[in-house]
This record gives structure tokens, C-alpha cells and sequence, in this order.
């Protein structure tokens, strides 16, 4: 009897596995065949980020102009969904997946700009956090840092691309230095709050703009930014404090170990 016992145990599990299988199988099939109900979007990205909204992410679930609706989920084409989404320059991410109750969820999560680019020809780009050009919006300007002077960018003329592609034109451009110098400032609660505006002169050297005051501020050629603001820093602290601020035209961080100032000229 016990031998028979340990025969029939085995047999048990098999069957109760085919059991589950049968009525997975079951259930999925009735998933399938489950029409899609409804839609929850969901649209994520930095605070005050509007390139992406809700009815746009609706459009792009939409197939050559007929809603999913009504559409058995086993019939959505999700990879298709998901790649109409990401081929939008302002979006950075995109999932798309169905509950058993024929809810289809769109999660998407937009592509967050640091700093605007104008070229020199009036053609203007953005940069993202992580280094992506993206196009500009006709509904939507990103309060960013604004970079202009002489440029000649590609931005996203050819398609959109990474900053820091290997590309050998990447030695001639600068769209590279101004990302590091836009992510600089941004993380720098300081020149985050001072800086809004950067200018490029013929040699490719930066000029910042600060907000208040009239001074330009010769930051170089875009390396070294770290001992260069570190340098301005400790001048506004203790070098400014002892004279009228008023009284300076350029401040230069060029050199090293100093600070070099250039006074005004007229009152």
C-alpha cells in the first residue's frame, strides 16, 4: 500500500500541473479575447515639463486613425504602440502593457531639456539631461539656459542624436561643452539661480550672462569648469563684498589661480 502511495504522488503532481496549465491556458485565451475598455496614461518627467501631454500620448496610440477601443487585447500590436511613442523626439522612455480587466496602460516619460541652443542662422534646439538633442515646441518653451553667438550646431537637423556620438565633427562642435557647462549649473543651486544665458564668441570661448549686473564673465573654452567656478565663487565672496560690483565690466577666470577684472570705461 505504501508502495502504491509512492507511485500515485508523482502521478498527482503531474496531473495537477496539466490542471493548472489547462486553466492558465483557459484564462488566457479568454484575456485575448477581452476588448480594451479603457485607457490610463500616464505622462512622467522634470517639474514643470510640458513637451508631452496626455492628449498627445492619445493620439499616438492610435493606428492609422482607429482607436483601440473595442480592439481584443490579443489583437493590440503593444511593440507597435510602443514604438509610434518613442519615436517622438520629447519622449524618453514608453510601456505599454494590459490588465486581465481590458485596461490598456500607457506609461510614458518625457525627455527633460537643460539648455536651448541658437545657431547663428535662427535655427534653436534643445539638449537633455542626458545629453539628446530634441526639437523645439510651437506650444511649449522650456525655461532653460540659453546658449547663442557664434554657432553652427546640427542640432536635430539630421535626427536626433547624442551630444557625445562618435562623430569626428564632434572635435569642431560645442554642442558637448555646453551640455557639461548647462548640467554644471543646473546642479549648482548658486549659478543655477544666477546664470541664464551663455554666449559663444568666434574662438568658442563661453561668455557667461549673469542676472543681475552687466558683467560678462570670460569662462574659457569649456573645461576646467569646476576650479573656474570654484574661482568666482570665492571672488563674489570676498571680492565683490569690498568694492561696487557696478564698477566692473568683465570678470575673467581664464588664467590660473586668478581672477582678472576689467573695469568700466564710462559711469
Amino acid at each position: 500500500m505504501k508502495k502504491a502511495r509512492r507511485l500515485l504522488r508523482p502521478i498527482g503532481a503531474v496531473l495537477a500541473t496539466a490542471a493548472v496549465l489547462v486553466a492558465l491556458g483557459f484564462v488566457e485565451r479568454n484575456v485575448d479575447r477581452t476588448p480594451v475598455s479603457a485607457l490610463k496614461i500616464t505622462v512622467k518627467g522634470g517639474e514643470g515639463v510640458h513637451f508631452v501631454d496626455e492628449a498627445m500620448v492619445r493620439r499616438n496610440v492610435l493606428d492609422q486613425g482607429t482607436s483601440v477601443m473595442g480592439v481584443p487585447l490579443g489583437d493590440l500590436d503593444v511593440p507597435g504602440i510602443e514604438e509610434r511613442l518613442r519615436n517622438d523626439p520629447s519622449v524618453a522612455s514608453a510601456e505599454v502593457y494590459h490588465t486581465m480587466d481590458g485596461v490598456l496602460h500607457v506609461s510614458v516619460v518625457q525627455r527633460e531639456p537643460v539648455v536651448r541652443v541658437f545657431n547663428q542662422d535662427g535655427t534653436s534646439f534643445y539638449i537633455d539631461s542626458e545629453g539628446w538633442t530634441m526639437p523645439t515646441s510651437a506650444h511649449y518653451t522650456a525655461r532653460v539656459l540659453v546658449v547663442t553667438g557664434a554657432l553652427n550646431e546640427p542640432g536635430v537637423r539630421d535626427g536626433v542624436h547624442s551630444v557625445y556620438g562618435p562623430d569626428s565633427m564632434q572635435q569642431v562642435l560645442l554642442s558637448d561643452d555646453i551640455h557639461r557647462l548647462a548640467m554644471h549649473i543646473r546642479q549648482d543651486p548658486l549659478w543655477n539661480a544666477l546664470i541664464d544665458q551663455v554666449v559663444v564668441d568666434p574662438y568658442g570661448d563661453l561668455e557667461l550672462i549673469p542676472k543681475v549686473g552687466a558683467q560678462r564673465i570670460m569662462l574659457g573654452d569649456g573645461t576646467e569648469l569646476a576650479p573656474r567656478f570654484e574661482k568666482l565663487r570665492l571672488f563674489y565672496r570676498k571680492g565683490i563684498p569690498q568694492a561696487d560690483w557696478r564698477r566692473y565690466a568683465r570678470i575673467d577666470l581664464r588664467f590660473a589661480d586668478q581672477v582678472v577684472c576689467t573695469k568700466r570705461t564710462t559711469p
